[in-house]
């Protein structure tokens, strides 16, 4: 829908995909797609929008591939702000592998499919995509489906690295933060009326954008996002957390260092004819001769 909406033709996106449910995203939207591997979703996808600048690149992954052994390169990728979108299904479980606890699963939070409460700590994905330098970090839920489309489409014309994570309750494994748990069924008492835990950031009139170039704003903006990421039981908010388009790109950094990138990317460099390479790199293996 948020690709439709923004009129991106097919053959300009590409969907790039880890291991999990969620590696099944790039087979099922009609664009170019990349199925990679477990933990390196970022790597491929940051290779391919240097590659190719003109590309639309969204990466997609599950919060245990994303946050778990991939959580290494969610730190790097943020030192670099690559013009793309980063989405993350956050359920809570490694659903395709029969549900263990994912990093983003409470501590003392028993599922359907773990012999015992989860031993460790949490990670915060808000928290750590800000700390980590991605310049738009917002977050959504699977069932308000309009308003997750308005977000991605804010995330894919960000002008740098965008995060978006997606609150997506796991009907086979996760038994605690089901639909009706987010909707605040629980949360029914006969002194209280119910509540849905979700609410939206832009209902409270929260700014969270970067105006100006100015340290003092920076740090402001940075630690109001990350007070809000820490909010979570009975109210979750929802929405864009921190907006930065001040901070350069990758791709003007690179130009600084290669003047012609931008008009001359790999991905149009012919590499070879008739079968053999066009590239001579005699010069590089005699200096390597020993």
């Amino acid at each position: 829908m948020a690709l439709a909406e923004m009129g991106i033709e097919r053959d300009k996106a590409t969907i790039f995909s880890g291991i999990g449910c969620s590696g099944k995203t790039s087979h099922f939207i009609n664009t170019y797609g990349v199925h990679t591997l477990h933990g390196r979703v970022l790597t491929f996808a940051q290779g391919g929008k240097l590659a190719n600048p003109e590309m639309t690149v969204v990466a997609v992954g599950g919060d245990g591939d994303g946050l778990g052994i991939g959580a290494g390169h969610f730190v790097a990728a943020g030192r670099r702000n690559v013009d793309m979108t980063y989405i993350i299904f956050d359920n809570g479980v490694y659903g395709l592998t029969k549900g263990q606890a994912s990093p983003t699963l409470k501590l003392g939070e028993k599922t359907k499919s773990l012999p015992s409460p989860n031993t460790n700590y949490n990670v915060n994905p808000i928290g750590l995509a800000v700390a980590s330098g991605f310049t738009f970090v917002a977050r959504g839920y699977s069932y308000d489906v309009r308003h997750l489309k308005d977000l991605i489409i804010k995330a894919v014309r960000h002008k740098g690295l965008s995060f978006l994570d997606v609150l997506q309750p796991c009907p086979t494994y996760n038994d605690i933060n089901t639909r009706d748990w987010y909707a605040g069924v629980d949360l029914a008492e006969e002194s209280m009326e119910r509540h849905a835990r979700i609410y939206k950031l832009e209902d409270t009139h929260f700014d969270y954008s970067v105006h100006y170039d100015d340290e003092t704003e920076v740090n402001e903006k940075i630690s109001q996002a990350m007070i809000k990421s820490l909010e979570w039981g009975n109210k979750i908010p929802i929405g864009i957390f921190y907006q930065n388009e001040i901070i350069s790109e990758y791709s003007t950094r690179l130009t600084d260092k290669i003047p012609n990138y931008l008009e001359n990317p790999p991905s149009k460099q012919k590499i070879s004819e008739n079968g053999l390479p066009t590239t001579d790199v005699s010069s590089i293996l005699d200096s390597l001769r020993v």
